[in-house]
């Protein structure tokens, strides 16, 4: 294993503090936490805090900024950050028009999160969750903590973080980020595991001519394996499972093509080309489309799609001005 790191019990405290050196003009940290927030606070509109373990970088520290998310809690690497480090970030940034906490739907970030959450509704401020589960991977989530949040988490923190912008209340912060949850889907696919700096070997195996389809963003293995397909074949192996019904049918479309860490740019690319073939095809109009990492698992190689059905009012929220280190927009 080669990382570029010194100590992997300073992992997440380096990092946070890198992230920081990029931006110390326009982000911070919270002393004693790992919680990285706006550099300047803005308490008279509704906050979004979000965060999970780290390795999934640019998220979700790259999207705090105007326009999207007022703080994120970092948890060590794929593991959920603790209740009272939530509970820190929450009343840091949380003024009287009250919080919005996005949540992954993972067991331990769904345990953890609304327990911190409950820390702070002893006090007077007011907080609402919204849980995203956007993976189409898994047919049957009974026997999971329903289905997993993904990159189309992001979705969830442009729109909502702009509506929030705008100074709107947190009723309607809220149904809105429930909205995107509910209008976006995902399925990603890996082609080589990644490594854990703390375990130092790969989280699974794969031989030369496999994939692993349906895969989340903890290192884990997929949903089932496949043999290696050229880059419009494993789209259309993605697409299957996210168009398995006429939801999109005469929608316009937001597409994102998220790289897992190792992919090169070049080659999500291809796999976008292949994408907008696909969609032109069966006649979906896509109005943005983003290419790139946003949600990643360390190092690992493999990409995944997320489509969000867009209404006019995310539309014009998904394109106003964001500024954070991994999403500008120019409104």
């Amino acid at each position: 294993m080669k990382k570029i790191i010194n100590d992997p019990k300073n992992y997440i405290d380096e990092m946070i503090e890198g992230i920081i050196a990029n931006e110390p003009t326009k982000l911070s940290r919270i002393k004693g936490f790992d919680v990285i927030t706006r550099k300047k606070i803005n308490k008279d509109k509704v906050a979004l805090i979000s965060g999970g373990g780290a390795g999934h970088e640019p998220a979700h520290g790259g999207f705090v900024g105007e326009g999207m998310l007022d703080a994120v809690v970092v948890g060590p690497v794929f593991t959920s950050p603790t209740p009272n480090q939530i509970e820190a970030a929450i009343k840091e940034v949380t003024g009287d028009k009250g919080a919005l906490v996005i949540i992954k739907s993972y067991t331990g970030d769904r345990l953890n999160f609304e327990a911190g959450q409950m820390l702070v509704e002893v006090t007077d401020l007011k907080v609402e969750k919204v849980i995203v589960g956007d993976d189409v991977a898994i047919d049957d989530t009974s026997k999971t903590a329903g289905a997993r949040g993904l990159a189309g988490t992001i979705f969830i923190h442009k729109i909502a973080g702009a509506l929030a912008e705008q100074g709107a209340s947190l009723k309607e912060v809220a149904k809105m980020a429930q909205d995107v949850a509910d209008s976006v889907r995902t399925m990603g696919v890996g082609i080589e595991a990644c490594v854990v700096p703390a375990a130092g070997k790969a989280s699974f195996i794969l031989s030369e001519d496999e994939v692993e389809l349906g895969l989340g963003i903890h290192g884990e293995p997929g949903t089932e394996k496949s043999k290696m397909l050229p880059s419009k074949d494993l789209v259309d192996e993605l697409l299957a499972k996210i168009l398995k019904d006429d939801f999109y049918k005469g929608s316009e479309v937001a597409v994102m093509v998220n790289g897992l860490g190792g992919t090169p740019i070049s080659e999500l690319h291809i796999a976008n080309n292949d994408l907008a073939k696909a969609l032109k095809a069966k006649n979906m109009k896509v109005a943005k489309t983003l290419v790139g990492n946003y949600v990643t698992s360390l190092e690992m190689k493999g990409f995944s799609i997320s489509i969000l059905k867009l209404t006019p009012k995310m539309k014009t929220l998904l394109n106003a001005k964001a500024d954070t280190l991994a999403w500008k927009e120019v409104a």
